[in-house]
């Protein structure tokens, strides 16, 4: 019998079984435009997480005394971990909540939550009211941040569903970009914060009323006995496909979701549980998944978007909220090159070539850091602007783009690695290790610079970068272009690597082989 320890053995890479890669015929036809608007309606939840990671950054510097009395670096760290807190138990309510009702009452209790929370920090006039809105909204945006990556994954058709799930991500980086956009401009009205903060309330509200028009995930109606409807949003997403293709869709799907149901019994949660951990390939695919995810927080990203206003303030420049505009201005236009690289080029490929970059640059940072005189409690001995704050702020700028490029959008795309029976368990538990692993470093980064200055915590965080690059090479597969029903296969060849390899080789051998075939028969007619 297999044990956990088993579960990360070489991978065998013997002959690609091409039953489990067939290409369903209706993947390869033309899609329509409503799965595409029903992609970019969802993504708008990715504008909750992105505004709310944004406008925390500005409320810090100008919320003075509002609360009682003036922040201090623990209190301010105390209001910026509490979303991430919330986050946590919202992320781990939704994956316990997703198979059994479904993809979308997560996300539409996720915005009620979301708009409670913002309404509760605008009102508040303590710390401990302030924190009570914080870790309320936390709930909402991990509800969100969990489902909505999975469903787009289950909805899309194969070889767009990169760039499908990469809309939710340009929504987190235009939320982001909106949000400095709004606290630059409210940062002189007079509690300007707390328009600030009940603006996030808005776009919770259209998604709420958009998810009315989406249908649920064909997968999830399949593995609830609801196989007619099932075929209806199958023949929506593929207009161009005929009633045999959907048809055998339905089928393709069918196999797998039986699977499922034979897995997990009628034992729910806790059997679930234990197929996750247990199962080698379906553990494999979450040391990947929540590995990569994981990786994702400890680049140090999010203390820049959460803490941006405060670094750029301690650098000394004047105007530090509008200097974090362009930030996440970088952040948003690198995220809509990245939706045009993630199909063509494939996550491995995009990871290797961006993970190191960033390595570099929050080392050239840590450098410009070296020669800024900031004093142990973060504030500056001078008020002059030399050479050293330009070169942090350009380094912040190219780390933010090789960021965006890569594993700041391609760690939600990880969903797709879980199977049918343990998808929704799998990608709660990666969306946990995000707001896990956020909380720890949104809780500590003011208080490591003080005590490690900040050179110090961005040559700490520069080595975590390159951790993760050598984990890449040896533990990420190539699964573009394959369905959710095939990638599973991967995970069966240890972490499947070389075997993503060799399959990435016949999927294009099929496809090249059915162009050459679909030209021969043109010619012919």
């Amino acid at each position: 019998m297999k044990t956990k320890t088993d579960a990360l053995h070489v991978e065998d890479t013997s002959k690609v079984d091409i039953q489990t890669l067939s290409l369903d015929s209706i993947e390869q036809t033309k899609s329509g435009y409503y799965i595409w608007l029903v992609s970019i309606a969802v993504g708008v939840g990715g504008f909750l997480f992105g505004y709310d990671t944004g406008i925390i950054s500005a409320v810090l510097v100008v919320l003075n005394e509002d609360l009682g009395h003036a922040l201090s670096s623990n209190e301010k760290e105390l209001i910026t971990s509490l979303t991430s807190g919330g986050a946590f138990f919202g992320a781990l309510a939704a994956g316990c909540s997703a198979d059994k009702y479904g993809r979308k009452i997560g996300i539409f209790l996720g915005c009620i939550v979301f708009v409670i929370g913002a309404v509760l920090q605008a009102c508040a006039f303590s710390l401990a009211q302030m924190a009570v809105g914080r870790f309320v909204i936390g709930i909402g945006v991990g509800s969100a941040a969990m489902i909505i990556p999975l469903y787009i994954a289950e909805v899309s058709p194969a070889k767009y569903r990169g760039r499908m799930i990469g809309l939710d991500n340009m929504s987190i980086t235009g939320g982001q970009l909106v949000a400095y956009g709004v606290g630059a401009g409210l940062a002189e009205v007079s509690h300007g914060w707390r328009y600030m903060v009940g603006l996030g309330a808005v776009p919770a509200l259209v998604l709420a009323v958009c998810l009315h028009f989406c249908p649920e995930s064909p997968r999830q109606l399949m593995y609830h006995g609801k196989s007619e409807e099932a075929a209806r949003v199958v023949a929506k997403i593929f207009p161009n496909g005929t009633d045999l293709q959907v048809q055998q869709k339905i089928q393709h799907m069918t196999i797998h979701v039986e699977e499922s149901r034979a897995l997990n019994g009628e034992s729910g949660f806790w059997k679930q549980l234990k197929q996750l951990y247990v199962v080698p390939s379906n553990f494999r695919a979450l040391v990947a998944a929540c590995g990569l995810m994981g990786m994702q927080q400890f680049t140090g990203y999010n203390t820049l978007m959460y803490y941006s206003s405060t670094l750029f303030g301690i650098v000394g420049f004047k105007d530090p909220i509008a200097v974090g505009t362009i930030i996440a201005g970088t952040g948003f236009g690198c995220t809509f090159v990245y939706f045009l690289m993630i199909d063509r080029f494939g996550r491995r490929l995009i990871l290797l070539s961006t993970m190191w970059g960033m390595a570099v640059f929050l080392a050239v940072a840590a450098i410009g850091f070296h020669w800024i005189p900031v004093r142990h409690n973060l504030s500056l001995e001078t008020n002059n602007i030399g050479w050293p704050a330009y070169l942090v702020l350009a380094s912040m700028i190219i780390f933010v783009i090789f960021y965006s490029l890569g594993i700041g959008n391609l760690a939600w795309v990880s969903s797709e690695f879980f199977p049918m029976e343990i998808r929704a368990l799998g990608t709660m538990m990666m969306t946990c290790t995000c707001w896990g692993t956020n909380i720890v470093v949104a809780s500590t980064f003011l208080t490591q610079m003080e005590n490690t200055t900040p050179s110090g915590a961005f040559g700490f965080y520069a080595v975590l970068c390159f951790i993760g690059w050598v984990a890449v090479y040896f533990w990420y597969p190539e699964v573009r272009g394959m369905t959710l029903e095939d990638i599973r296969e991967v995970f069966n060849h240890g972490f499947g690597v070389k075997y993503a390899r060799r399959v990435q080789k016949e999927l294009a051998r099929q496809q090249k082989a059915q162009i050459e075939s679909e030209s021969g028969s043109a010619q012919f007619s």
